[in-house]
């Protein structure tokens, strides 16, 4: 009975929770996107610096 009385807490929960409509969703998903990948941007040229920086120290 704890189950059944968990999931229907969980449904009663799900129908207040605010969901954000398609203009948002879409809106949030580029702004991810674009940071996710200004980020793997920046740590690649970082870690290309710091490569080239060791290969002229130790070679």
């Amino acid at each position: 009975m704890k189950v059944v009385t968990f999931l229907k807490n969980v449904s009663r929960e799900m129908n207040k929770v605010s969901w954000p409509r398609k203009h948002e969703l879409f809106r949030y998903t580029v702004t991810v996107v674009a940071t996710v990948a200004f980020i793997a941007v920046f740590f690649t040229l970082v870690d290309l610096g710091i490569t080239q920086i060791l290969n002229l120290l130790f070679e």
